[in-house]
């Protein structure tokens, strides 16, 4: 039997730059859907009170679960988001087994409606947040494949 790999655990500083990305990602998005669909409701007829109220509430409330959505999704589809894929991060289970949906959804849910247990990422030997405690994952740095063709050391000529 042979001892596990030695992980290389991704730090507080490339999660939280990563986080950024996909928030800044789905934002995005999500105002560009929030603007058409304003263009949309005034173009009908709706008061720009209503549409201020309407997108206030959208944001506190819809945003988050968006984001939720997003991140599980590539999580478990892929095991990492757009964001971690830039770092070369990637999300896998503390037990050496795929990520599954559930540990997916939870890790998400918490991370998108409590973001402030990142914090924990700081103090932890592993550098896992609270959302990785409960969904039992971390966060590992991923070694950057070399193109193909190419050597170790470079070609010589």
């Amino acid at each position: 039997m042979t001892a596990p790999a030695a992980r290389d655990y991704a730090g507080a500083v490339s999660r939280s730059i990563a986080y950024v990305l996909d928030a800044l990602i789905v934002s995005l998005l999500f105002t560009g859907g929030a603007a058409i669909a304003g263009m949309i409701a005034s173009f009908i007829g709706a008061g720009t009170q209503y549409l201020a109220h309407a997108a206030a509430a959208a944001y506190l409330l819809i945003l988050p679960a968006l984001l939720a959505v997003y991140c599980a999704l590539f999580w478990a589809l892929a095991g990492r988001t757009p964001g971690m894929a830039v770092l070369g991060l990637r999300v896998v289970a503390t037990r050496e087994r795929p990520l599954s949906w559930l540990s997916a959804m939870i890790r998400a849910l918490v991370l998108a409606y409590f973001p402030l247990g990142a914090v924990w990422a700081l103090v932890d030997g592993r550098h896992q947040a609270i959302h990785d405690k409960l969904a039992r994952t971390v966060v590992v740095r991923v070694p950057m494949r070399a193109p193909a063709g190419s050597t170790a050391q470079g070609r010589r000529r």
